[in-house]
C-alpha cells in the first residue's frame, strides 16, 4: 500500500532536473517538488522515487537500443539515409551533370524532362553510397549509340510501318529483374550526361538514385567505367532497341565483349538502344563507383548558375570549384565528322581569342573528347576530363550530334582530375591514350600544365 500511495504522489512531480541530489539514491537526478508530497517526502534517503527509477530504466533502455541499431543497422523496414532532392538541386544537377561530360550536351532538354515530371508530381530521392544497405541490389540503365548504323534496317523498318516502344529504359530494367528474379532497390548513373533517365527511372521504380557514377563523366565505351577496372562485371544485361527487340546477355567473356555486342545490336537497330546492366549488391556497389558524383554535378551547377546570376565569369569559377585547369578559348574553326561502328569521330580545331590569339587548339573526338593539343603538344588526355564550355554560361554546349562542336561558336575548355580511381593501370589501360590508337603514355594534366609553354596574346 505504501508504494501504491508512493506511486500516485509522485504524479505531482514536475520534470525539472536539480543539479545535485541530496537524496539517498547517488546519481540520480532527483525531480524538483511542485508541492508538498509527504510519502514522497518520508521515503527520500531511504529508496529512490518509483518515478525516477521508472525515468532511469527508460534511459538505459533507449541507450540500449541506440548501441544495437548502431551495430546492426536500421529495424527491419525502415529505410536508410535517404532524402529527397528539391527542384533547385535537380536543375542544378542536370547543369552539372553536362560540365562532368566531357562533351558537349544538352542540358535544356534534361532540365525540360525533369521539370515536366516535377509538374506532374513526381519526387525524385537520392542515398549516399554508405547508406546503401549490402544486401540492396542496384541497377544501371542508359543509352548505346552513335553513327554509323545501318541505314537499309531503318528504311525497311519505315516500310514494314514497325511500331517503336516507350520506356525502352523500364522495358529493359524489368526484363533484367525477370531474369535475375530480384528487385532493384536503387539506381546508379552511367555517365555523366544520363542523370535525367536515372532520376526518372528511380521515381518510376520508387527507389532513390545513388550518389554516385559508374564513370564520373561521359565516355565512348561499355568498358569504360570502374566496375570493370575493380573485377566486377557488367553482365548479367539486357538490351532493348526501339522496335522492342529484347536482347540478354546472360554471360560475356569480359566487358569489351558487352561492348562489341551491344554495339553492334544498336548498329543494327537504328543506331540505337537502351541498355539495363551493372546489377551490383550494396556491397559490391562500394568498390565499384565513384562516390559523390551527384553531389558533385550540383555543385558544378551551382557554380556556374551562381556566376551568372552575380555578374562573375563562370568558366573561372568552374576552373576552381573543379581544382582544374583553363585550357584554351576560341572559335571553332573546323569541326569534321564521320560516324562508324556506332561512333561519332570529330576532328575539332579551335583558333585562339584574346589571351590565345595566334594559338590553335586540336580535340580528337570519340563521342567525347579524348585527347587535346596546344600547338601541336599534347595538353591533356583521357581519362581526365577535357570538357568544352559556353563562356558567358558556363554550359556545356550543343553541338548538335553527339560530341560535336559547332562551327563558328566561341568555346572555352578547361579540364581536371576526373578521379584518382581511373588513374590505376587498368583504368587508364582502358581509357588512356594508347587504348585510341595514340603511340604515346598518358600523362596526368597537372604534370602536362606545368610543362605547358606560356601562352601571352600576340
Amino acid at each position: 500500500m505504501a508504494a501504491i500511495r508512493l506511486r500516485r504522489a509522485c504524479y505531482r512531480w514536475s520534470r525539472v532536473r536539480l543539479p545535485y541530489a541530496k537524496s539517498g539514491a547517488p546519481g540520480y537526478s532527483l525531480l524538483a517538488i511542485e508541492r508538498s508530497c509527504s510519502p514522497c517526502a518520508a521515503l527520500l534517503g531511504v529508496k529512490e522515487c518509483l518515478m525516477v527509477r521508472r525515468s532511469v530504466l527508460g534511459i538505459v533502455v533507449a541507450a540500449v537500443v541506440a548501441v544495437l541499431v548502431f551495430l546492426v543497422g536500421p529495424p527491419r523496414g525502415q529505410q536508410p539515409g535517404i532524402r529527397i532532392l528539391t527542384g533547385q538541386e535537380i536543375m542544378d544537377m542536370m547543369l552539372g551533370s553536362s560540365i562532368q561530360a566531357s562533351r558537349g550536351a544538352n542540358t535544356a532538354h534534361s532540365v525540360g524532362r525533369m521539370k515536366a515530371a516535377i509538374g506532374q508530381g513526381k519526387k525524385f530521392t537520392m542515398i549516399s553510397v554508405d547508406d546503401v544497405p549490402d544486401d540492396w541490389t542496384t541497377v544501371t540503365v542508359g543509352g548505346v549509340g552513335g553513327g554509323g548504323a545501318w541505314e537499309h534496317v531503318r528504311e525497311r523498318a519505315q516500310k514494314q510501318n514497325l511500331p517503336t516502344v516507350k520506356h525502352g529504359g523500364v522495358r529493359a530494367t524489368e526484363a533484367l529483374s525477370k531474369y535475375l528474379g530480384k528487385k532493384f532497390n536503387a539506381v546508379v548513373r552511367l555517365e555523366a550526361v544520363q542523370v535525367a533517365g536515372a532520376l526518372l527511372l528511380a521515381s518510376d521504380l520508387g527507389v532513390p538514385v545513388v550518389d554516385a557514377c559508374l564513370s564520373g563523366r561521359a565516355r565512348p565505351e561499355i568498358e569504360q567505367q570502374i566496375p570493370w577496372i575493380n573485377g566486377i562485371p557488367s553482365t548479367p544485361a539486357v538490351l532493348v532497341t526501339g522496335w522492342g527487340d529484347t536482347v540478354i546477355l546472360g554471360k560475356t567473356v569480359d566487358d569489351y565483349r558487352v561492348e562489341d555486342l551491344a554495339r553492334a545490336v544498336a548498329v543494327a537497330s537504328g543506331g540505337g538502344a537502351y541498355v539495363a546492366m551493372n546489377p551490383m549488391s550494396g556491397r559490391d556497389l562500394k568498390r565499384g563507383v565513384i562516390r559523390g558524383a551527384l553531389s558533385q554535378a550540383m555543385l558544378f551547377g551551382k557554380t556556374a548558375r551562381e556566376a551568372v546570376e552575380q555578374g562573375r565569369d563562370p568558366v573561372a569559377a568552374l576552373v576552381q570549384v573543379t581544382n582544374g585547369f583553363m585550357l584554351f578559348q576560341g572559335t571553332v574553326a573546323k569541326a569534321d565528322m564521320h560516324g562508324e561502328r556506332g561512333f561519332n569521330w570529330w576532328d575539332v580545331e579551335i583558333s585562339g581569342t584574346g589571351t590565345y590569339a595566334r594559338h590553335t587548339y586540336k580535340v580528337y573526338v570519340k563521342n567525347e573528347n579524348i585527347v587535346a593539343w596546344l600547338d601541336g603538344v599534347p595538353d591533356a588526355m583521357s581519362p581526365d576530363t577535357i570538357q568544352n564550355l559556353d563562356p558567358k554560361t558556363g554550359d556545356a554546349p550543343n553541338g548538335g550530334l553527339l560530341g560535336g562542336y559547332q562551327l563558328g561558336a566561341e568555346v572555352a575548355l578547361i579540364g581536371y582530375d576526373t578521379s584518382p580511381m581511373w588513374r590505376t593501370p587498368k583504368g587508364i589501360e582502358v581509357f588512356g591514350p594508347r587504348h585510341f590508337g595514340f603511340d604515346f603514355d598518358y600523362v596526368p594534366i597537372e604534370q602536362l600544365q606545368r610543362q605547358r609553354k606560356v601562352v601571352r596574346n600576340g
